[in-house]
């Protein structure tokens, strides 16, 4: 099978000042300048994270004695001298906030949440900078780090999987907020979609145009809203008596390669599908192309439900369905939360959701509207999934 698709089966006071440099990531900027030794070093050497170092040099006595000696040796082997004038200074959270997108290169969607966050942040007096995670757990965790070294007054973050560590802030009394995808527990306030129910309107309105052999490309199912959305897409069969086959089912990586070589895959199925539901813009590029490297047609041969609003959708010869997220309201919704805790707030963590819309085009028509077929309703409808903001208790 190709690789990249599987089938499915805690305030703390940083004692540096850190640098920024434009354009290089926490594992390289973690070096010292000029023979400095600096933070970064230390944790190094010792080989722990910056949180510990600053939480052992600040005296806090969670440390375990073996990391506190740890520290210490390393301190004296690179004679490291925390600047005091810069602590002095960082007593207090800076006016910054630090966005951690788990990949940027996810088109209009990201694009947008960041710009939800960035109004809301501007016009609140804070500046922001903003991390590319890559769907990387190790460089999610550097930069979770560096914003704990940077004392940031908070941090949205898109987590890439069950595995983010949101201790490194946390500890520090950094504020944060998860935008678009969950975390296990009730770890920080969350803003997210209804995945599984907009993945079930998706494949419910295939099944109500007579699809009955519908395959689902959906993500890594490490993540919340792969996951979800494949629950959402098994009720919708369930809900209509068709017994999922796990033959129609992938999982691939969030990217045009992963939809690429998974809907390849399925193509090649006998029988095979008669329609696809795509859990993201990028992989449904991808299945596209797939397509129609094998000569097939959308909807006569495939019909085609894809995941996240795009521009070029309704363009494309046949026009694309898709479920579209509030993506600038998931933003800004986030950031509005972190300001509300960062203001005080210290309730327990919230969980809104917002609504999604399936927006229906010609990729998904009805079968009884194909050629040699009477007409039925024409694309451009619009059928509201989750159509209410609800926050959790």
């Amino acid at each position: 099978m190709p690789r990249g698709v599987g089938r499915i089966g805690r305030e703390l006071r940083p004692e540096l000042v850190w640098t920024k440099v434009a354009n290089v990531p926490p594992a390289k900027a973690n070096s010292s300048r000029a023979g400095v030794a600096s933070i970064f070093d230390v944790a190094r050497r010792a080989g722990v994270s910056t949180a510990t170092v600053s939480r052992v040099l600040n005296g806090n006595t969670s440390v375990g004695s073996d990391l506190v000696a740890r520290v210490g040796q390393a301190v004296k082997e690179l004679n490291y001298s925390p600047n005091r004038v810069a602590r002095s200074l960082r007593l207090r959270h800076n006016r910054v906030w630090a966005l951690v997108i788990s990949d940027i290169r996810t088109g209009p969607f990201f694009a947008d949440v960041v710009r939800g966050v960035e109004d809301v942040a501007y016009e609140a007096g804070y500046s922001m900078f903003l991390c590319n995670a890559d769907e990387d757990g190790g460089k999610e965790a550097g930069y979770l780090q560096l914003a704990a070294a940077e004392n940031v007054a908070g941090v949205v973050l898109t987590p890439s999987g069950p595995g983010t560590d949101l201790t490194p802030v946390l500890e520090a009394g950094i504020k944060v907020v998860l935008a678009d995808r969950r975390l296990p527990g009730r770890q920080a306030d969350t803003v997210i979609t209804d995945n599984v129910l907009a993945a079930s309107d998706a494949v419910g309105h295939l099944l109500a145009n007579g699809y009955r052999r519908i395959a689902c490309i959906t993500g890594p199912l490490t993540t919340s809203t792969a996951s979800e959305r494949l629950l959402g897409y098994r009720a919708a069969l369930e809900a209509c008596a068709v017994v999922p086959d796990v033959a129609l089912t992938r999982s691939a990586d969030f990217r045009e390669e992963g939809g690429l070589l998974a809907m390849r895959e399925l193509l090649s199925a006998r029988p095979r599908p008669d329609a696809v539901f795509v859990a993201n813009n990028r992989m449904t590029a991808g299945a596209l192309q797939a397509v129609e490297e094998a000569g097939l047609s959308v909807p006569g041969d495939l019909a085609v439900v894809g995941y996240d609003e795009v521009p070029w959708a309704p363009l494309l010869r046949t026009a694309l369905s898709t479920v579209s997220q509030p993506a600038y309201e998931i933003g800004h919704e986030s950031a509005r939360l972190l300001l509300h805790r960062i203001g005080g707030y210290a309730g327990a963590p919230r969980t809104v959701v917002l609504p999604t819309s399936l927006n229906i085009r010609a990729s998904s028509a009805p079968r009884s509207t194909l050629p040699g077929s009477g007409p039925g309703p024409g694309p451009g409808r619009q059928s509201r999934a989750g159509a209410r903001r609800r926050a959790a208790r």
